[in-house]
């Protein structure tokens, strides 16, 4: 297993047009790929290409309005000194990130652009599509571009998985100098975008990325998608922002001790 992990190829796959609605995301992908991928092979796919050919577009003059319509709980909101707000939100797929997902660049006037209705759905139906056609057992990743509590910047993250695993389970083995491993799980999915990124870049319209030395990650279709990442709010312990977590306590306290009518 160790000598499978060697080494780690990352590139871009050239040749990949301008996406619209109905484009056959397998097809272009399959052309573009012209007999390159193998056995084991993940592919990283940005997710707004995934959207323009799920037709993911709305008819929005205000993009705030459609991050309010995507948007199921806010976490945080802060305005700054030009008056520009910025909204931490839950969007309906259970991410937490800004704007809930809602992308406004490179979209016809008038339109926004929204998330894929089901992130790993799509993942698979790539995955699947490319699986048949080529001959080839590929994992998808579909990936956006999300911040990070506590720093600074943006990475890619895995939002979308078909057929290839996003979590390594290492609980249960020991470390370099035989300690137990308690609670080590890497999300290689996140990591498996994030390296991705790296070669496709945001402005070199190069939206799909092969990643090649980790096969030992790809496997069945119906493996746990990219969903299987988002902690549950019930063991999320940071769901609110501060200011906004400073005020649910304040109004808490404030109403325990409010005196009761006589």
């Amino acid at each position: 297993m160790a000598s499978a992990r060697t080494r780690l190829t990352v590139w871009p796959l050239d040749g990949i047009p301008e996406i619209t609605a109905g484009t056959d995301l397998v097809d272009v992908i399959a052309t573009a790929a012209t007999g390159d991928l193998a056995d084991g092979d993940i592919l990283v796919v940005t997710s707004k290409i995934v959207s323009k050919a799920e037709g993911r577009f709305v008819v929005a003059d205000d993009r705030e309005d459609a991050i309010t319509a995507e948007t199921v709980r806010v976490v945080a909101s802060r305005t700054s000194p030009t008056g520009a707000t910025t909204r931490i939100v839950e969007n309906r797929l259970g991410m937490v990130s800004a704007a809930a997902g809602v992308d406004a660049s490179n979209t016809p006037e008038g339109t926004v652009l929204l998330l894929p209705i089901d992130p790993d759905a799509s993942a698979r139906a790539i995955a699947g599509g490319l699986r048949e056609r080529l001959g080839v057992e590929v994992g998808v990743i579909v990936s956006d571009t999300l911040g990070r509590a506590w720093r600074e910047g943006q990475t890619d993250h895995a939002i979308g998985a078909g057929g290839v695993l996003v979590f390594e389970d290492l609980r249960g083995g020991t470390d370099a100098e035989g300690r137990p491993l308690v609670v080590t799980m890497p999300c290689v999915g996140d990591e498996l975008a994030a390296a991705a990124d790296l070669v496709k870049g945001k402005a070199a319209r190069l939206p799909v990325a092969v990643v090649r030395g980790r096969g030992d990650l790809v496997g069945p279709l119906d493996l746990p998608g990219a969903r299987s990442i988002v902690r549950p709010l019930e063991r999320d312990m940071f769901r609110l922002g501060a200011d906004e977590a400073y005020a649910e306590g304040f109004a808490a306290g404030a109403a325990s001790v409010a005196p009761h009518p006589a």
